[in-house]
């Protein structure tokens, strides 16, 4: 069982990136998928959440109508598209799935997700 995030670099800020997060050992449509991540010297927070049937999305307001995460069952795949991007959204980012579906405020709480991906380097910088 394994995620695995891809994705990460640098870039200016106001640009783009797309993180990926490839899923194998297990039926990633079963399970509702969360996306991390860890500014240096902060805790791991939230980005964003959607549910196995991708009918319950919720994105933390530092990231609402910038960010939009997605998948791809056919191909195991979840995306984080993340737009408009700022130095503050410097962090590792890490996916995570989750064996149930998860309501609010239990989105983001970290001991709910059985799956963890090492997680890939985002850097927001001139």
């Amino acid at each position: 069982v394994q995620l695995v995030e891809s994705g990460g670099g640098l870039v200016q800020p106001g640009g783009s990136l797309r993180l990926s997060c490839a899923a194998s050992g297990f039926t990633l449509d079963y399970y509702a998928i969360g996306w991390f991540r860890q500014a240096p010297g902060k805790e791991r927070e939230g980005v964003s959440y959607f549910n196995s049937s991708d009918t319950n999305t919720y994105y933390a307001d530092s990231v609402k109508g910038r960010f939009t995460i997605s998948r791809d069952n056919a191909k195991s795949t979840v995306y984080l598209q993340m737009n408009s991007l700022k130095p503050e959204d410097t962090a590792v980012y890490y996916c995570a799935a989750a064996p149930t579906d998860l309501y609010s405020p239990y989105f983001f709480i970290q001991a709910l997700y059985n799956y963890w991906g090492q997680g890939t380097q985002v850097t927001v910088s001139l």
